[in-house]
Protein backbone atom coordinates (compact mmCIF):
# COMPACT_ATOMS: atom_id res chain seq x y z
CA UNK A 1 0.00 0.00 0.00
CA UNK A 2 0.92 3.78 -0.93
CA UNK A 3 0.53 6.65 0.33
CA UNK A 4 1.37 10.24 0.05
CA UNK A 5 2.18 12.63 2.74
CA UNK A 6 2.25 16.28 2.36
CA UNK A 7 3.59 18.13 5.27
CA UNK A 8 6.06 20.97 5.42
CA UNK A 9 6.95 20.32 9.49
CA UNK A 10 9.69 18.04 9.31
CA UNK A 11 9.58 16.50 12.26
CA UNK A 12 6.40 15.69 11.91
CA UNK A 13 7.23 14.68 8.28
CA UNK A 14 9.77 12.34 9.87
CA UNK A 15 7.55 11.01 12.73
CA UNK A 16 5.09 9.55 10.37
CA UNK A 17 6.69 8.18 7.40
CA UNK A 18 8.55 6.41 9.73
CA UNK A 19 5.82 5.03 11.44
CA UNK A 20 4.01 4.53 8.28
CA UNK A 21 7.31 2.39 6.70
CA UNK A 22 7.61 0.33 10.17
CA UNK A 23 4.17 -0.62 9.46
CA UNK A 24 5.12 -2.18 6.01
CA UNK A 25 3.60 1.01 3.76
CA UNK A 26 5.41 2.64 1.20
CA UNK A 27 5.33 6.53 1.74
CA UNK A 28 6.37 9.82 -0.40
CA UNK A 29 6.48 13.11 0.91
CA UNK A 30 6.24 16.53 -0.52
CA UNK A 31 7.07 19.69 2.05
CA UNK A 32 5.07 22.38 -0.14
CA UNK A 33 1.42 22.05 -1.38
CA UNK A 34 2.66 22.08 -5.54
CA UNK A 35 4.98 19.28 -5.13
CA UNK A 36 2.16 17.32 -3.16
CA UNK A 37 -0.19 18.37 -6.17
CA UNK A 38 1.77 17.56 -8.78
CA UNK A 39 2.30 13.93 -7.01
CA UNK A 40 -1.02 13.37 -6.08
CA UNK A 41 -2.03 13.59 -9.90
CA UNK A 42 0.87 11.93 -11.35
CA UNK A 43 1.34 8.80 -9.43
CA UNK A 44 -1.73 6.41 -7.62
CA UNK A 45 -1.86 6.43 -4.15
CA UNK A 46 -3.79 4.04 -1.84
CA UNK A 47 -4.29 7.24 0.76
CA UNK A 48 -2.50 10.61 1.12
CA UNK A 49 -1.97 12.79 4.53
CA UNK A 50 -1.90 16.47 3.85
CA UNK A 51 -1.46 19.61 5.87
CA UNK A 52 -3.77 22.38 5.69
CA UNK A 53 -1.04 25.19 6.30
CA UNK A 54 1.54 24.90 3.46
CA UNK A 55 3.88 26.62 1.66
CA UNK A 56 3.29 27.71 -2.41
CA UNK A 57 -0.43 25.79 -2.50
CA UNK A 58 -2.07 25.62 0.91
CA UNK A 59 -3.84 22.00 1.57
CA UNK A 60 -7.26 23.09 1.10
CA UNK A 61 -6.33 24.54 -2.54
CA UNK A 62 -4.52 21.49 -2.95
CA UNK A 63 -7.88 18.85 -2.45
CA UNK A 64 -10.29 21.09 -3.88
CA UNK A 65 -7.77 20.29 -7.16
CA UNK A 66 -8.17 16.80 -6.81
CA UNK A 67 -11.61 16.64 -6.38
CA UNK A 68 -12.09 18.94 -9.64
CA UNK A 69 -9.64 16.65 -11.47
CA UNK A 70 -11.98 13.38 -10.58
CA UNK A 71 -9.05 11.71 -8.21
CA UNK A 72 -10.84 10.14 -5.41
CA UNK A 73 -7.96 8.94 -3.22
CA UNK A 74 -8.89 9.17 0.47
CA UNK A 75 -7.23 12.18 2.15
CA UNK A 76 -6.72 12.19 6.11
CA UNK A 77 -6.09 16.13 6.89
CA UNK A 78 -3.60 16.83 9.30
CA UNK A 79 -4.26 20.46 11.04
CA UNK A 80 -3.73 22.63 14.34
CA UNK A 81 -7.17 24.45 13.77
CA UNK A 82 -9.36 22.67 16.02
CA UNK A 83 -12.71 24.51 15.32
CA UNK A 84 -15.36 22.90 14.83
CA UNK A 85 -15.94 25.36 11.17
CA UNK A 86 -12.15 24.26 10.01
CA UNK A 87 -13.46 20.53 10.73
CA UNK A 88 -16.82 21.32 8.88
CA UNK A 89 -15.02 22.97 6.37
CA UNK A 90 -12.26 20.11 5.62
CA UNK A 91 -14.73 17.60 5.20
CA UNK A 92 -16.91 19.69 2.58
CA UNK A 93 -13.72 20.47 1.22
CA UNK A 94 -12.97 17.09 0.15
CA UNK A 95 -11.39 15.35 3.09
CA UNK A 96 -12.31 11.98 4.22
CA UNK A 97 -10.99 12.39 7.83
CA UNK A 98 -10.29 15.53 10.02
CA UNK A 99 -7.05 14.50 12.56
CA UNK A 100 -6.02 17.81 14.88
CA UNK A 101 -2.33 18.00 15.95
CA UNK A 102 -1.00 16.72 17.85
CA UNK A 103 -2.29 13.14 17.54
CA UNK A 104 -1.39 9.74 18.36
CA UNK A 105 0.22 7.96 15.69
CA UNK A 106 -2.01 4.57 16.61
CA UNK A 107 -5.07 7.24 15.13
CA UNK A 108 -3.00 8.44 12.28
CA UNK A 109 -2.75 4.56 11.40
CA UNK A 110 -6.43 2.89 12.49
CA UNK A 111 -7.38 5.92 10.07
CA UNK A 112 -5.16 4.71 7.03
CA UNK A 113 -6.34 1.41 7.51
CA UNK A 114 -9.76 1.73 7.62
CA UNK A 115 -9.79 4.39 4.63
CA UNK A 116 -8.30 1.63 2.54
CA UNK A 117 -10.54 -0.46 3.54
CA UNK A 118 -13.35 1.60 2.19
CA UNK A 119 -12.23 2.32 -0.47
CA UNK A 120 -11.67 -1.28 -1.77
CA UNK A 121 -14.73 -2.30 -0.46
CA UNK A 122 -14.63 -4.90 2.05
CA UNK A 123 -17.44 -6.55 3.93
CA UNK A 124 -14.69 -7.32 6.48
CA UNK A 125 -12.39 -4.96 8.04
CA UNK A 126 -9.98 -6.61 9.72
CA UNK A 127 -9.12 -9.92 8.01
CA UNK A 128 -8.09 -10.79 4.51
CA UNK A 129 -8.27 -14.58 3.25
CA UNK A 130 -7.59 -16.64 0.37
CA UNK A 131 -7.96 -20.30 0.49
CA UNK A 132 -6.72 -21.41 3.94
CA UNK A 133 -4.74 -18.15 4.06
CA UNK A 134 -5.66 -15.36 5.90
CA UNK A 135 -4.11 -12.26 7.75
CA UNK A 136 -5.33 -9.98 10.49
CA UNK A 137 -4.15 -6.14 9.61
CA UNK A 138 -5.13 -5.73 12.91
CA UNK A 139 -3.01 -8.19 15.29
CA UNK A 140 -1.17 -8.39 12.20
CA UNK A 141 -0.77 -12.02 12.01
CA UNK A 142 -0.89 -14.32 9.22
CA UNK A 143 -1.95 -18.32 9.05
CA UNK A 144 -2.05 -20.67 6.76
CA UNK A 145 -4.75 -23.49 7.68
CA UNK A 146 -2.95 -23.49 11.64
CA UNK A 147 0.20 -22.74 11.19
CA UNK A 148 1.07 -18.73 12.04
CA UNK A 149 3.71 -17.46 9.71
CA UNK A 150 5.89 -14.81 10.97
CA UNK A 151 6.78 -12.15 8.18
CA UNK A 152 8.71 -8.95 8.11
CA UNK A 153 6.91 -5.83 7.96
CA UNK A 154 7.71 -5.54 3.82
CA UNK A 155 6.27 -9.23 3.22
CA UNK A 156 3.20 -8.82 5.31
CA UNK A 157 2.62 -5.29 2.68
CA UNK A 158 3.61 -7.61 -0.02
CA UNK A 159 1.07 -10.57 0.91
CA UNK A 160 -1.05 -7.63 1.87
CA UNK A 161 -1.04 -6.50 -1.61
CA UNK A 162 -1.42 -9.74 -3.49
CA UNK A 163 -4.00 -10.50 -1.04
CA UNK A 164 -5.95 -7.81 -2.24
CA UNK A 165 -5.68 -8.42 -5.47
CA UNK A 166 -5.88 -12.21 -5.39
CA UNK A 167 -6.52 -13.91 -8.34
CA UNK A 168 -5.46 -11.07 -10.86
CA UNK A 169 -1.71 -11.01 -11.87
CA UNK A 170 0.41 -8.10 -10.17
CA UNK A 171 3.76 -6.74 -12.40
CA UNK A 172 6.77 -6.20 -11.21
CA UNK A 173 5.65 -2.67 -11.40
CA UNK A 174 2.65 -2.37 -10.09
CA UNK A 175 4.44 -4.05 -6.90
CA UNK A 176 6.84 -1.30 -6.55
CA UNK A 177 4.86 1.35 -7.28
CA UNK A 178 2.32 -0.04 -4.26
CA UNK A 179 5.13 -1.91 -1.77
CA UNK A 180 7.99 0.18 -1.89
CA UNK A 181 8.60 3.94 -1.90
CA UNK A 182 10.79 4.68 -4.56
CA UNK A 183 10.69 4.69 -8.40
CA UNK A 184 11.24 1.53 -10.15
CA UNK A 185 14.49 0.33 -11.77
CA UNK A 186 13.91 -2.17 -14.36
CA UNK A 187 17.34 -3.69 -13.20
CA UNK A 188 16.71 -4.70 -9.48
CA UNK A 189 15.60 -8.02 -8.41
CA UNK A 190 14.08 -6.55 -4.97
CA UNK A 191 10.49 -7.61 -6.04
CA UNK A 192 12.26 -11.19 -6.73
CA UNK A 193 13.92 -11.79 -3.99
CA UNK A 194 11.20 -10.43 -1.74
CA UNK A 195 9.20 -13.10 -3.40
CA UNK A 196 11.38 -15.65 -3.35
CA UNK A 197 11.33 -15.11 0.57
CA UNK A 198 7.96 -14.93 0.73
CA UNK A 199 7.04 -18.19 -1.15
CA UNK A 200 9.32 -20.15 0.64
CA UNK A 201 7.25 -18.66 3.99
CA UNK A 202 3.72 -19.10 3.02
CA UNK A 203 3.83 -22.55 0.50
CA UNK A 204 7.11 -24.12 2.02
CA UNK A 205 5.53 -28.03 3.51
CA UNK A 206 2.14 -27.70 1.87
CA UNK A 207 1.08 -29.54 -1.64
CA UNK A 208 -1.14 -26.81 -3.07
CA UNK A 209 1.18 -23.58 -3.67
CA UNK A 210 -0.92 -19.83 -3.51
CA UNK A 211 1.42 -17.73 -5.17
CA UNK A 212 2.65 -18.43 -8.78
CA UNK A 213 4.40 -16.64 -10.93
CA UNK A 214 3.69 -15.73 -14.29
CA UNK A 215 6.82 -15.29 -16.36
CA UNK A 216 7.18 -12.14 -18.46
CA UNK A 217 3.86 -10.89 -16.76
CA UNK A 218 4.18 -10.62 -12.81
CA UNK A 219 3.04 -12.68 -9.85
CA UNK A 220 -0.80 -13.67 -8.94
CA UNK A 221 -2.37 -15.26 -5.20
CA UNK A 222 -5.17 -17.52 -5.85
Amino acid sequence: MRILIVEDDQKIASFVKHGLRAAGFAVDHADNGEDGLHLAMTESYDTSVIDIMLPKLDGWSLIETLREKKINTPVIILSAKRSVDDRVKGLQTGGDYYLTKPFAFSELLACVQALIRRANGESEPTRLTVGPLSMNLLTREVFRADRKIDLQPREFALLEYLIRNSGKVVSKTMIMEHVWDYNFDPQTNVVEARMCRLRDKIDRGFTKKLIHTIRGVGYVIK
